[in-house]
């Protein structure tokens, strides 16, 4: 596997085009990483007490709109 420090040298050497490419490529591959974390956390409970608190405040009047 190559080293961070050689791939970020082989996106320095991208032509402009290529790194709009690799751009748009990371920025899905980042947000699906993303996604997969959230519901790992979400299905491991992780974010229950999150979820407990804010329905605590909006069930005792201290939601607001933004």
């Amino acid at each position: 596997m190559p080293s961070i420090q050689s791939i970020e040298q082989a996106i320095e050497q991208l032509p402009v085009h290529e790194l709009a490419e690799f751009r748009q490529w990371f920025t899905k591959f980042d947000e699906s990483a993303w996604d997969a974390q959230i519901e790992a956390d979400a299905n491991a409970g992780k974010l229950d007490a999150l979820a407990a608190e804010a329905l605590a405040e909006y069930q005792n009047g201290m939601a607001r709109e933004f």
